[in-house]
């Protein structure tokens, strides 16, 4: 029998539902289990790391002696692969599931929905840690949904990550920097004085005579202004200086002025140093540092790394704890890195433009090198290792209780990629070049340090391992009815000689889920051949390097936009790719690549899809890997182009793959994930469906959530809406349980 429905407070019926997810709490260690300080930076392939012996050409390699000296401190892991995009990627750890069973197939972004965002049902990392007694942190960037921009399609608001488990969260919401603020917080552009500052500052003279400025005044923002005038006698570059304090520049002043300069604008998001940071507090309140708050400006990096140290500082040494450290470099728009945390040799590169690959590239790698400074910082300043009278880092991990991972959230962007990889097949691919991340892992267990392990692995696989370093078996704990597919990994650490754990990887990237009245414009990616509705708007598309066939973008004629990439291909000429998904496959020595794509006819998609293979043999070795490159391609179409040996593997995966695939079937009406449609799923609809005071979700309820199951018209296609249409979606299926 149906019970009657009854609205409760958001507030209590999540806490039960997370106790409920969470179940008993395991027995509790006498001596505290060890901590763990995950490090994921953002969009840096394995191709831009000396420390698994590429970099790229002599004179791009990055110098990185911190993550060297990690790496020979603990194992590389040179075979593992992400998902092609961040929030995916970063999903797949949280929950230890590959991201096709909760419909996250892209990065997060206004106007996705909340059926493609992680799902507070979900039994994540900060959840499952829990159970041993563990606080959890999350510090940056962790990507699980879309941002306040899009209000409708973020029940929680600021409260995301708290309702994922997280004791703490300081950071922020948004999937990457903002763009470049070219007028340099309203010193140019059209309410200033006219002129573009390409990397979101003025350069000095010698950088460039016409923009640029040697002199000036630097305002900082609020709750604490200050005002300092700069000069090239004390600065090289004055309006960079400025910058990484967090102010605006204004050029050739000589005096501060009581009263700052009307058009100074603090409010503009300015790429790597600006943020919005949202602070989940213990006590359960919130705070938030928006982009005009001097506290949440300068380089990100810095701020994240600073951040974290001081959470881990403030823990106390009889419970354990785990940190998620989320960089932002070096994701586009790549910026100028702050000098002082650059080799001293460092190209100068205050005079680049941003906007040319060439001195971009230059940029990358000292983003890398930034990123290297500051890992080292935290580890001496967190106490886990210190300096020796050279600088170099000193990091024995078997003096401490903490493992530290550091990683990547995907292949490196097209225009930052090193050689041998291939930029035509970088981030938001499943080839070797978009998902090859670097992995390493050091901690007090590992045997025979400074090793290369070159079995396959998946960063889905850290969440077994964290379960493995909490003395937490995750299939014995989390619910049959999350299936799990991440593998342990903790053998590789203490065995040298461990054979492979995983027989198969798997990687994918598509479309998320928009509401059935949404609108999405292509965006047109040259250099991997690609037209993508994942980029939603023109300030992302051309960040990313893009084309931009919506609103204000390529279209000159009426109504002034595309909204179909089959519309692109008829008017440039080209067949250009437009993935509906994307899969990389692979075994220890073959790879499957299977392309699902728009099928265009005279400028619109019919159906069915193009469905295509592509087949490559793949390695790890070095200098020169083998990668899946268009010129190895071995299918060409056409099984009957195979060796025997070749078309067995193509078969096996083929196979292996429909198997896999078949499980991720959805559970119509069925929003909390527990494989069975029962009073819960009312009650959790009753949540979303609230627009009650007192009972609705933060964001007002009714709009969309993981309970927007259906619209009116196509009880299958969200609507963006949570409403009795969803109800009636569940009671169709009432007592229904799935596989």
């Amino acid at each position: 029998m149906i019970k009657p429905l009854a609205y409760r407070s958001w507030i209590l019926l999540f806490a039960l539902s997370l106790l409920g997810i969470g179940a008993a709490p395991l027995a509790i260690a006498k001596s505290p289990a060890p901590n763990i300080l995950l490090i994921i930076t953002d969009d840096t392939g394995i191709d831009l790391y000396p420390a698994f012996g590429y970099g790229g050409t002599a004179e791009e390699k990055p110098k990185t002696p911190n993550l060297n000296a990690l790496a020979d401190a603990g194992i590389r892991f040179s075979n593992a692969w992400s998902h092609p995009s961040c929030g995916p990627t970063r999903a797949s750890i949280m929950v230890g599931r590959y991201t096709p069973r909760f419909n996250m197939l892209s990065a997060p972004a206004p106007p996705d929905l909340p059926n493609s965002q992680t799902s507070p049902f979900e039994y994540t990392i900060p959840k499952l840690l829990q159970k041993r007694n563990y606080l959890s942190a999350i510090i940056g960037k962790m990507h699980q949904s879309t941002d306040a921009r899009d209000p409708n399609n973020l029940p929680f608001l600021n409260e995301t990550m708290r309702q994922l488990g997280a004791n703490y969260f300081e950071g922020y919401l948004e999937g990457g920097p903002a763009p470049i603020d070219t007028t340099a917080g309203g010193i140019g552009g059209s309410n200033g004085n006219g002129k573009v500052y390409g990397c979101g500052f003025v350069p000095s003279k010698a950088d460039n005579k016409d923009l640029g400025s040697d002199k000036g005044a630097c305002y900082t923002a609020e709750p604490n202004p200050t005002c300092t005038l700069l000069s090239t006698a004390t600065e090289k570059t004055p309006g960079l200086a400025c910058l990484e304090k967090g102010g605006i520049f204004v050029p050739e002043a000589t005096v501060c002025e009581a009263t700052r300069p009307a058009n100074l604008n603090f409010n503009i998001q300015n790429g790597h140093y600006t943020g919005n940071w949202v602070i989940n507090l213990p006590n359960g309140t919130t705070e938030t540092q928006k982009v005009a708050d001097s506290r949440g400006r300068g380089f990100k990096t810095q701020q994240e790394v600073t951040r974290a140290i001081r959470w881990i500082n403030q823990q106390s040494a009889d419970r354990p704890w785990m940190v998620s450290v989320g960089l932002s470099a070096i994701h586009e728009p790549v910026q100028q890195s702050p000098r002082r945390l650059l080799p001293s040799d460092a190209a100068y590169t205050a005079g680049y433009s941003c906007k040319d690959d060439t001195q971009n590239n230059e940029l990358a790698t000292q983003m890398v090198e930034a990123i290297d400074h500051e890992v080292g910082r935290l580890l001496v300043e967190s106490k886990l290792a210190s300096f020796d009278a050279n600088g170099n880092l000193v990091y024995d991990p078997k003096k401490t209780n903490t493992y530290v991972i550091f990683t990547s959230d995907n292949g490196t962007w097209t225009t930052s990629v090193r050689t041998p990889f291939d930029p035509t097949r970088a981030k938001g691919t499943p080839y070797q070049t978009g998902v090859s991340v670097p992995l390493i892992i050091a901690g007090p267990a590992v045997k025979a340090p400074g090793r290369n392990v070159d079995h396959m692995v998946n960063l889905a696989d850290l969440y077994a391992f964290f379960g493995e370093v909490a003395n937490i078996d995750v299939r014995k704990v989390v619910p049959k009815s999350r299936p799990i597919d991440s593998e342990k990994m903790m053998a590789y650490l203490t065995n040298p000689k461990q054979g492979a754990i995983r027989e198969t990887n798997y990687t994918v990237q598509g479309n998320n889920i928009r509401a059935s009245s949404t609108v999405s414009y292509p965006c047109l990616i040259e250099g991997l051949s690609q037209c993508t509705y994942s980029l939603p708007s023109k300030g992302v598309c051309l960040d990313q390097g893009g084309k931009w066939y919506g609103p204000e973008g390529e279209v000159k004629t009426a109504p002034g936009y595309y909204t179909s990439c089959c519309q692109v291909n008829q008017a440039t000429g080209v067949d250009y790719l437009s993935p509906l998904t994307s899969t990389g496959f692979r075994n220890t020595h073959y790879k499957l690549v299977r392309q699902v794509g728009e099928n265009c006819v005279n400028g619109a998609a019919v159906q069915p899809p193009k469905i295509f293979d592509e087949f490559y043999q793949v390695n790890q070795d070095l200098p020169e890997p083998k990668l899946d490159t268009a010129a190895l391609e071995l299918l060409k179409g056409n099984a009957a182009n195979l060796t025997a040996n070749q078309r067995r593997n193509y078969e096996t995966l083929k196979a292996r793959l429909k198997r896999l695939e078949g499980s991720f079937a959805d559970c119509p009406g069925d929003g909390n994930m527990d494989k069975v449609v029962n009073q819960k799923d009312l009650d959790d609809w009753a949540i979303f469906a609230s627009t009650a005071t007192g009972t609705a979700t933060p964001n007002g309820g009714g709009k969309g959530s993981w309970y927007d199951l259906g619209g009116p018209s196509d009880h299958t296609r969200p609507d963006g809406l949570t409403n009795e249409t969803d109800r009636e979606i569940i009671l169709e299926n009432f007592g229904k349980k799935c596989k």
